[in-house]
């Protein structure tokens, strides 16, 4: 659940393209994801069961559905801290293979540890690359650039005239690394009445949904534009019959994402509607490690010239008690 799944879902979404496994991702309690897993596995699937605490409710009732504990069982491996808690007694109790999750390392921030490196692996991903450049933040100019954006972020927060966070996003690859970046943003920095609330927008689709209160609404939000560039392969071709100059032929759909793309920047230029722009041109392993890094290092920043701890969450383990109490 949360952090401990989401950086391995960005990653796969990611690179789907190119991954030639089949792969499920049990992020929820959904009934229909579990009688479907149920009816498509076999001896070749396999199952990695993570939870940093070992007792995550939502883990292990997933669990206990499948119904795939065996003893001695070669197609089940367990992420978890090595204490006493439930699943690192099954791993004893079933002889199954375990790793130790780092007891230092909270889930959000786990993507570079054994959660988002042993499921990137066996996708095929090259994690030695995944990992080569994450430190370029802490050096040189890209220190500088890392630094004052963590300051103009911190003095938004602190001025909370901004509540809302939207992530305007073009490209579907990264639709998954963006809710990665929603649980780090929240959980990290939402505490003593302070945060954004980060929502992702996909796009174009919500220019016909959102766009209007964006623009015209409240100015209580700054966004985040997300673009990859891609070499679109298909081009619109419009006959002559239906239109001899239509301004939509012989354009290639990536080229009309840009346009409209262009075209919001420009409209929150004129409307002072404050936003970030990042351009992601390579689709490869160290720029989406360098896209992790950054962001878990600015949060970290914000966190702390906040005065706000950016690693626990107080009020989530309060409705964890809550909740076991309810069950009890």
């Amino acid at each position: 659940m949360g952090g401990s799944i989401l950086g391995s879902e960005a990653v796969f979404n990611f690179f789907e393209e190119k991954i030639k496994k089949k792969i499920y991702f049990l992020d929820n309690l959904n009934e229909k994801k579990i009688r479907d897993l149920k009816k498509n596995k076999n001896n070749k699937t396999l199952f990695i069961i993570i939870s940093k605490s070992g007792n995550t409710i939502e883990t292990l009732s997933n669990l206990f559905l499948l119904n795939i504990l065996k003893k001695n069982a070669k197609n089940i491996i367990i992420i978890s801290e090595k204490k006493n808690n439930l699943l690192f007694k099954v791993s004893k109790k079933f002889n199954l293979f375990f790793v130790e999750h780092r007891n230092y390392i909270g889930g959000r921030y786990s993507i570079f540890s054994e959660v988002g490196a042993l499921p990137a692996f066996l996708m095929g991903i090259n994690v030695i690359k995944l990992r080569s450049n994450i430190q370029d933040w802490i050096k040189g100019s890209e220190k500088n650039f890392l630094k004052k954006n963590s300051i103009m972020l911190a003095n938004l927060l602190n001025g909370q005239k901004y509540n809302n966070l939207i992530f305007i996003n073009y490209s579907p690859e990264l639709e998954k690394f963006l809710y990665w970046c929603q649980q780090l943003i929240a959980e990290s920095l939402g505490k003593k009445n302070k945060g954004f609330l980060p929502l992702i927008s996909n796009a174009p689709k919500d220019h016909h949904s959102l766009l209007q209160l964006y623009l015209d609404g409240p100015k209580d939000k700054l966004f985040y534009i997300f673009t990859l560039e891609n070499r679109s392969k298909e081009t619109i071709k419009i006959s002559k019959k239906i239109s001899k100059n239509y301004f939509l032929n012989n354009k290639k759909l990536e080229k009309i994402k840009i346009a409209q793309k262009e075209a919001l920047t420009k409209s929150f230029k004129q409307k002072n509607i404050p936003f970030r722009e990042f351009k992601i041109k390579k689709k490869d392993e160290k720029t989406l490690g360098k896209l992790f890094s950054y962001f878990i290092l600015e949060t970290i920043l914000v966190g702390k010239l906040l005065k706000i701890n950016p690693f626990d969450q107080p009020a989530v383990e309060q409705v964890k008690i809550f909740t076991k109490k309810f069950l009890i």
